[in-house]
């Protein structure tokens, strides 16, 4: 197969250009200058993550097209949850020189498979590892951002949707042996979880509908690493009832008596956590999951007074 050393660099641009942006409404200027130019109407919101192989994906978990997916996705949900429309990506491939050309090239189809708006912009270079670093622009309303402070005592806590789901779908990719009797419906379910996560864009403008800005994060840490955050930096108690924590079935089946515990410190699910007024009329499907309270200001328990900690969320040092 050919790979980047015999493709050299400007012969790997050629072959990604389809991938580039086609002439869009919000792209003044796209790939081809020093930098893109795109019409900006409100305030300008910028999220980064960067993707390590051996770190974030590996070849046993991950095709090359879930890993541009699962990029992507991470940063519009970062979008979503300050409440931004997304309006470009900018994307930086770091790759050793025996990678093949088809790799990439998978990963660019699951970047824009996943992806909303154009790609305007980037760079490769050659690095030890396969590194992807995505780079997501979206804009906001001004004074709409939707921001982790913004919790208020009163408000309920609601998700977007369930827990748990990337954490089982890894559990299935790194021991399939263990799970070899389950239905294939409730493993498929997971692994697609894990591979595809779906960044919820689609909450946003029915959340934009409220008089004003609600509180939100997303939750790629964990559900309860999201809530802790929330509470210290509005400087609130969160109250949470864990029966209450969506969690699909087929999660359920693989996780058995640790699927409360992969719903809270899992991470991976990009749904979004959100603060708002009691009965605000959201269209939106949203499941409630708590209460925010003048008391234990900073701290996150259950229902049963029950302290929540994100000591076992994901870190990476």
């Amino acid at each position: 197969m050919t790979t980047l050393k015999d493709l050299g660099e400007q012969g790997l641009l050629r072959r990604l250009a389809p991938f580039w942006a086609a002439p869009h409404p919000g792209v003044s200027v796209g790939v081809g200058d020093d930098g893109a130019v795109l019409a900006l109407t409100g305030e300008l919101v910028v999220t980064v993550d960067l993707l390590v192989e051996g770190v974030h994906f590996s070849p046993t978990t991950t095709p090359p097209h879930a890993v541009g997916w699962r990029a992507c996705a991470a940063n519009l949900s970062d979008l979503a949850a300050m409440g931004a429309a997304p309006l470009g990506l900018v994307v930086g491939l770091g790759l050793p020189t025996e990678t093949t050309v088809a790799w990439v090239e998978d990963v660019y189809r699951g970047i824009v498979a996943c992806n909303p708006v154009p790609i305007v912009g980037g760079d490769t270079c050659r690095a030890p590892h396969r590194t992807l670093s995505i780079t997501a622009l979206g804009q906001v309303g001004k004074g709409r951002a939707f921001l982790r402070s913004g919790c208020r005592v009163g408000d309920v806590l609601m998700v977007t949707g369930p827990f748990g789901g990337s954490r089982a779908g890894l559990a299935v990719l790194q021991d399939p042996d263990r799970y070899q009797n389950l239905p294939s419906w409730a493993t498929e379910a997971v692994i697609r979880a894990h591979q595809y996560p779906v960044p919820r864009l689609d909450a946003v403008a029915p959340l934009q509908q409220l008089p004003q800005p609600v509180g939100a994060m997303d939750t790629s840490d964990g559900l309860a690493d999201a809530l802790v955050q929330m509470a210290q930096l509005s400087g609130v108690g969160l109250v949470v009832d864990l029966t209450q924590v969506p969690i699909t079935s087929a999660t359920r089946l693989v996780a058995q008596e640790q699927a409360l515990a992969w719903a809270l410190y899992g991470g991976e699910d990009f749904e979004l956590l959100v603060s708002l007024p009691p009965a605000s009329p959201v269209d939106y499907p949203l499941q409630l999951i708590g209460r925010v309270v003048a008391q234990h200001p900073g701290e996150v328990r259950d229902t049963q007074d029950h302290p929540i900690t994100r000591m076992a969320a994901f870190t990476h040092f």
